[in-house]
């Protein structure tokens, strides 16, 4: 899941960035109102991490532009403020959550995940295609009663997968979601772990559920390997 997190304090940018990413989101950053807004606005994100006190504009008119442009986007505010009226004026404005500095970042990571569980609205806490299920605040997976054990890369592609199944994600969308913008997508990279999650929810189970659109890219259906489907009368 990609996310964005606008705040003016550089220490508290490269924390997150690297604590978010070792549990597989996907961090851009931006360190004032007027940068995030434009990133906010001009990208493609899951969620935004968004600090009330900020140079250029504030938090609150990031928050008011971005509702304004029609995004649904699920936004958590951050501040060191601790006054029920800041809270307040947040939510009224459009803000999804609110969270005070200084923070549990394990209290941040599930505020995230719930935040994104609940958006869009048909979002369930637990995600399930077929006999296939993920829990992601937990991170776990299951293929039927079977824990599958993922990395936090392979989790996060299979989530995505997962929010769009159905829906064919070229290269470049699942790169921009999963990894980081800076990445080449002529790479393989994509491909690889297409090829571990394959290895490790679909053949051991006798499922192809991970489907190939040649000169497209990939999607997730529920779908049973020809192997495993019975054989006429």
């Amino acid at each position: 899941m990609r996310v964005l997190v606008i705040d003016d304090d550089a220490e508290m940018l490269a924390a997150l960035a690297v604590g978010l990413g070792s549990e597989g989101f996907q961090v851009e950053t931006a360190p004032d109102g007027i940068e995030g807004l434009w990133m906010a606005t001009e990208n493609d994100f899951d969620i935004l991490v968004l600090d009330l006190m900020l140079p250029g504009i504030s938090g609150f008119e990031v928050c008011r532009r971005v509702r304004q442009n029609g995004s649904k986007v699920p936004i958590l505010m951050l501040t060191a403020k601790d006054g029920e009226h800041d809270e307040a004026e947040a939510l009224d404005l459009g803000a999804d959550d609110y969270l005070s500095k200084p923070f549990s970042f394990l209290v941040l990571g599930a505020r995230i995940r719930a935040l994104l569980r609940r958006s869009p609205a048909d979002r369930s806490p637990k995600l399930t295609l077929g006999d296939l299920s993920i829990d992601p605040a937990a991170r776990r997976c299951w293929r039927g009663e079977t824990e599958i054990s993922l990395t936090a890369r392979e989790f996060s592609l299979l989530e995505f997968l997962m929010y769009r199944r159905g829906i064919v994600s070229s290269r470049a969308t699942i790169a921009r979601h999963v990894w980081d913008a800076e990445l080449d997508i002529d790479s393989n990279i994509v491909d690889v772990y297409i090829g571990y999650l394959r290895r490790k929810i679909d053949r051991p189970f006798g499922r192809h559920d991970i489907q190939t659109v040649r000169g497209v890219g990939y999607s997730l259906d529920a779908v049973e390997s020809p192997a495993a489907r019975p054989g006429p009368g």
